[in-house]
């Protein structure tokens, strides 16, 4: 069997000896541009992509293809129907994050309460050398303790965030599943009641024609202004410009964002303006801990086995 990785930028420093060892030769590319992929995938048995996309003309023009393995959850780079129609198997990765997110995901909500990059801000700009006090009191700082965590998709991801609440004497509520249309089950709420009961809301779901703008300014606008949105799923599920408006606003006391509509953000977005009060940018990095990566690596290989053995695992 021979394998091809597309685009292993991000992963390249990991240790690829499982993936070498489970095929007969392995070539990969930091990147490929949409132009290449033909050429650099055409005559492998295994295409191993992260990113680059495999639309239905690729995959249909491809010669020798028996499987498609994703270094990641989400699947959309992936025309899934043509490879079915090709009976090409697509695995990809699952719940290797979970360890990573939760801890990014707390250390933005800690971040937030906290007003860490205010204080921060203040010592670099000599405002803290110049108080007539030992300290210097001039953001809000709040306890975890006694405010409710509301989560919004509530798989591995959703629980593994809500599993720390309790440690830092949290409530925690569970956002009925987005487009449901069935009765909400016991221990979650309608998504209308959810958001006005949150004191803290953590995203941790797909985006889906249902999720897509998910929360707008009519959502903010009934949420407590004292709430704190974190949002780690993906960017589409907030519109951006709304979200930089009720902030600005006073609407909620500030958000904390991992993910963005468009990545990397070439063209500008919203939320990059830094006169947003209590905002927090990340770059898609709360999955991206050493472990996780190496878990990534190592579920590849289990399902390149798998499928050698005539059982596939991990197929979407």
């Amino acid at each position: 069997m021979r394998a091809v990785i597309l685009d292993l930028k991000g992963l390249e420093t990991l240790d690829l000896t499982k993936l070498n060892d489970c095929v007969d030769e392995l070539v990969s590319y930091s990147t490929t541009a949409a132009s290449q992929v033909i050429e650099r995938a055409n005559g492998f048995d295994i295409v191993i992509t992260n990113k680059t996309a495999l639309t239905a003309d690729t995959i249909s023009t491809l010669e020798g293809t028996k499987l498609i393995c994703v270094l990641a959850t989400g699947t959309n780079v992936v025309d899934k129907q043509a490879a079915r129609e090709r009976d090409i198997p697509v695995c990809n990765c699952v719940a290797y994050g979970v360890d990573s997110v939760a801890q990014h995901v707390w250390s933005l909500i800690l971040a937030l309460h906290t007003n860490l990059l205010s204080y921060t801000r203040n010592i670099s700009e000599g405002e803290w050398q110049k108080s007539d006090q030992f300290c210097f009191i001039h953001h809000p700082i709040v306890e975890l303790k006694g405010r409710t965590l509301g989560i919004v998709g509530n798989g591995n991801l959703g629980k593994g965030v809500a599993a720390i609440a309790n440690a830092f004497g949290m409530e925690v509520v569970i956002c009925q599943k987005i487009g449901e249309s069935k009765a909400a089950k016991s221990g979650e709420l309608p998504f209308d009641q959810f958001v006005q009961e949150a004191d803290v809301i953590s995203l941790h779901c797909p985006l889906t024609d249902e999720t897509e703008n998910l929360f707008t300014l009519d959502v903010f606008k009934r949420m407590k202004p004292q709430a704190f949105l974190i949002n780690t799923a993906r960017g589409g599920i907030v519109n951006e410009a709304d979200l930089a408006e009720a902030l600005h606003k006073g609407l909620l006391a500030g958000a904390a964002v991992d993910v963005l509509t468009n990545e990397p953000p070439r063209s500008g977005n919203p939320l990059l303006d830094n006169t947003i009060p209590n905002l927090i940018v990340t770059p898609h990095i709360a999955w991206a801990s050493e472990q996780a990566r190496a878990t990534i690596i190592e579920q590849t290989a289990e399902n390149i086995q798998s499928f050698t053995q005539g059982k596939p695992i991990r197929t979407v």
